[in-house]
C-alpha cells in the first residue's frame, strides 16, 4: 500500500533544498524501482526538521514523477532536449512541475533556457495527435503508453482486455489513490470512528460500496492517530474490503485465508466473525504473518490461528493445515498477481514488472488453487482474488481452473448480495466482483466465487 503519510500539495515549485531532496530519492528509486514509501520513510528520518507540508511535497512530487516517468521524457524530447552525458533527472522534476503542479513555462526557463517549455506542456496534445516524439500515428496502445506512462507490454494487454474503457483505466490508475481505512466493527461502528475523526479536526466521508469503509479527506499520518493505536480501524482499500465481505463466513464457520500476507483480509475476516469460529491464516512469509499477529493483537481479535506454509512443494503440509482438509466453510486465495489494479499506490510497480513476470503469474495462481481446493468442506466455497485487471489473471485462470473440476460450479456475486447491489460492483452477468478504479473509486480488483458441490 502506498505510504499513508503521503499528501498533495498546492505548491508551483519546490524550494531549491526539497528539490535537492527529490532529485537524490528520484535517482536511488530509479536504480531498481524498488519501493518509494520505504525511501522516503528513510529520508524523513534523516531530515527531521522538515515540516508537514515540505514532507507532503517532497512525496507528492516523487510518486508523482514515477507515476508520469514516461510522458515526462517524452515532454522534453518535444521540448529539445538531448540526453547527453549525464541523466536529465533536474529537468526532469522542473518538467514534472510544468505537467502537474502549475510551474509556469517562464519559470522553467530561468532554470533551463535551452528547453522549449511550452512545447513541453503541450506534450498531451502532441501525443493526441499521433505527433509525440517516438510516436507513429495514432495507435492505440502506443497513445496510452505515453499518454498514460505505461510500458509498451501494458498498454497492449490493456487494449486488449479493456478496449474502450483502456483509456479511462489507464487515466485512473495514473491518479493518487484515496486514504481508505476500514472500520473495525469489533471496536466500534463507522458513526462512532466518522465522529472521532471529526473531534481530532479530520474530514473523512463514509464509503459508497461498502459499509465498514471511511475516506479520510484530510491530509494526516494515519498511523499517529488515537483511533489506530487502539484498533478502531486500519487503513484498507474499499475493493479490498469488499472481497472480505464477498466472503460472507457463516456463524461459528472454518475460514481459510489461505495467502494471508500481512493479515488485512484476515483482520476484516474476522470482523465478520465476530471474532467467533476459527479463522486459520496462511502464507509462505513468516515475516509477514508476525505483523499479522502484532495486528490482530491491536484489533482484539481472538479467533485467529497462524500458520506458515512451507516454500518448497516437496515438504509436507503442515499439521494444522492438513486437519483443516475437507472441513473449511470458506476458502479465501487472495492469490499473488502483477498487482497492476494497485498502481495507483505503488507506481513504481509497472517499471519494476517484465512482460516475462506478468506472464508466470497465471501458472502460479492455478498452482495456489489447487493446493487450496482439498481445504474446501463440501457445500463450501472457494473465493478466488486479485489486485490486478488483466484478463489473464482473472477470468482466464478461472475458466481453467473449472475445466480442469467440472464438478465445480461458479456462486454468482448477485446471489450472494442481491442483484440489486451486485449490479453497482459486477460485470454485466452478476457473476464475478470486478472493480475499476474509473468505475468505482477503488483499487482495481476481481473476485470469483467458486462452490463444491454438498456431499
Amino acid at each position: 500500500m502506498e505510504n499513508p503519510r503521503q499528501g498533495g500539495t498546492d505548491e508551483a515549485a519546490l524550494s531549491g533544498p526539497l528539490r535537492t531532496l527529490v532529485l537524490g530519492l528520484w535517482q536511488r528509486t530509479r536504480i531498481d524501482w524498488g519501493f518509494a514509501s520505504t525511501r522516503l520513510n528513510d529520508a524523513f528520518r534523516q531530515n527531521r526538521e522538515l515540516s508537514a507540508h515540505s514532507r507532503r511535497a517532497v512525496a507528492e512530487t516523487l510518486y508523482g514523477m514515477i507515476r508520469h516517468a514516461r510522458r515526462i521524457d517524452a515532454a522534453l524530447f518535444a521540448g529539445g532536449l538531448r540526453v547527453g552525458p549525464r541523466a536529465p533527472d533536474r529537468e526532469r522534476i522542473v518538467a514534472y512541475e510544468v505537467l502537474e503542479q502549475g510551474l509556469a513555462p517562464a519559470a522553467a526557463r530561468g532554470m533551463f533556457p535551452d528547453i522549449d517549455w511550452e512545447r513541453v506542456r503541450a506534450i498531451d496534445k502532441l501525443i493526441a495527435k499521433g505527433l509525440a516524439p517516438g510516436q507513429s500515428g495514432r495507435d492505440p496502445a502506443t497513445r496510452l503508453a505515453l499518454a498514460h506512462s505505461l510500458p509498451d507490454w501494458l498498454a497492449r494487454l490493456m487494449v486488449a482486455d479493456h478496449g474502450g474503457d483502456a483509456e479511462k483505466l489507464a487515466a485512473a490508475l495514473a491518479e493518487r489513490a484515496p486514504m481508505t481505512i476500514r472500520t473495525n466493527t469489533l471496536a466500534g461502528d463507522r458513526g462512532a470512528l466518522m465522529n472521532a475523526l471529526a473531534e481530532a479536526g479530520i474530514d473523512s466521508h463514509a464509503g459508497a460500496l461498502c459499509p465498514t469503509a471511511v475516506v479520510v479527506d484530510s491530509r494526516v499520518n494515519l498511523f499517529s492517530l488515537a483511533p489506530f493505536r487502539t484498533g478502531h480501524f486500519e487503513a484498507q482499500d474499499e475493493g479490498s474490503q469488499l472481497i472480505a465481505e464477498l466472503c460472507a463466513p457463516p456463524p461459528k464457520a472454518l475460514v481459510v485465508d489461505y495467502c494471508a500476507g500481512a493479515g488485512g483480509k484476515t483482520l476484516a475476516l474476522a470482523a465478520l466473525m465476530n471474532s467467533r469460529g476459527r479463522l486459520l491464516s496462511t502464507d509462505v512469509s513468516k515475516k509477514k504473518l508476525a505483523e499479522l499477529r502484532r495486528r490482530a493483537r491491536r484489533a482484539g481479535v481472538t479467533n485467529v490461528q497462524v500458520q506458515p506454509l512451507p516454500d518448497d512443494p516437496e515438504v509436507a503440509t503442515p499439521k494444522a493445515i492438513a486437519a483443516a482438509g475437507g472441513c473449511a466453510h470458506r476458502v479465501l486465495v487472495d492469490a499473488p498477481c502483477s498487482g497492476i489494479g494497485a498502481l495507483r499506490r505503488n507506481p513504481e510497480a509497472k517499471w519494476r514488472l517484465t512482460e516475462g513476470d506478468a506472464a508466470r503469474f497465471p501458472a502460479l495462481q492455478l498452482a495456489i488453487l489447487e493446493q487450496a481446493l482439498p481445504l474446501v468442506a463440501p457445500g463450501g466455497r472457494l473465493i478466488y482474488a486479485t489486485c490486478t485487471v488483466l484478463r489473464r489473471e482473472n477470468r482466464g485462470v478461472i475458466d481453467t481452473f473449472l475445466n480442469r473440476h467440472p464438478e465445480l460450479s461458479l456462486f454468482p456475486v448477485k446471489a450472494i448480495w442481491g442483484a440489486e447491489r451486485a449490479a453497482a460492483v459486477a460485470d454485466e452477468s452478476g457473476v464475478f466482483l470486478e472493480l475499476l478504479p474509473h468505475r468505482h473509486g477503488t483499487d482495481g480488483f476481481f473476485a470469483a466465487v467458486i462452490r463444491r458441490p454438498p456431499a
